[in-house]
């Protein structure tokens, strides 16, 4: 489903992504760690087409990505969650929810209102569909921008942080609707997260992603319990202490 063949990102003199090559399936559950500065965000972003690569190439579902055809591409496959909630703070919960699938995807306002009811029942606010985004808590938002996210129905989900802003006791909330998503087959998700707990218990594989190179990648059971690389084994040392 995503394709990254020796994909290099500057900023001036600054490498942060350095000839990275990474395959993610169909279904795939991706997890991406490492410590502050190390290039996940630009990863993600290089996957969104919100940040132009400097080599190499993005491709997804067969499609290599160019400055032509970068909309399009995100539009038919990725929804992105951010670590702000990015939500519009006045338009209320459901006007936000519908804005892409009506003005993007073309849906009727009813298809798309069916639509965002689906997926409030999925994050479990529903009663907040008239709500407007200054009247909840972070977590909530976060669980808004999340149906947002769902409801254009792509194939890919993207995660950046997404629990980064949060209050500590919001953390799981947000974290106990990416679990469910992370049962459905029909989704790839990509995630960039601190949380250790997730990334064991959903990721199908992790990756450590350290100075902008992919140190290591494994299955979370191997790579939590029998990392191999130097370096990780001293950033999860001080994670996990």
């Amino acid at each position: 489903m995503i394709f990254l063949d020796e994909l290099s990102k500057s900023f001036g003199s600054l490498n942060v992504l350095k000839d990275i090559n990474l395959r993610v399936a169909e279904g795939e559950k991706l997890t991406i760690i490492g410590p502050s500065g190390s290039g996940k965000s630009t990863l993600i972003r290089c996957i969104n087409g919100l940040e132009e690569p400097t080599g190499g190439s993005v491709t997804i579902n067969g499609e290599r990505m160019t400055r032509a055809n970068r909309t399009h591409i995100v539009r038919t496959y990725c929804a992105m969650v951010f670590q702000q909630f990015n939500l519009y703070p006045h338009m209320t919960v459901l006007q936000n929810i519908t804005l892409a699938p009506v003005k993007l995807q073309k849906k009727t306002k009813r298809e798309a209102v069916e639509i965002a009811y689906e997926y409030l029942d999925l994050v479990g606010l529903r009663d907040k569909a008239q709500a407007y985004p200054a009247t909840l808590s972070g977590g909530q938002q976060q669980r808004i921008a999340i149906a947002r996210a769902l409801a254009t129905r792509q194939k890919i989900l993207l995660f950046d942080e997404p629990t980064s802003a949060l209050d500590p006791e919001m953390v799981q909330e947000v974290l106990d609707v990416m679990i469910r998503l992370s049962h459905q087959d029909s989704i790839t998700m990509v995630v960039v997260t601190h949380e250790m707990g997730f990334a064991r218990q959903v990721a199908d594989r992790v990756i450590f992603l350290d100075n902008g190179v992919i140190l290591e990648e494994a299955p979370p059971l191997e790579f939590f319990e029998h990392p191999q690389n130097e370096r990780t084994i001293a950033f999860l040392s001080k994670i996990l202490r």
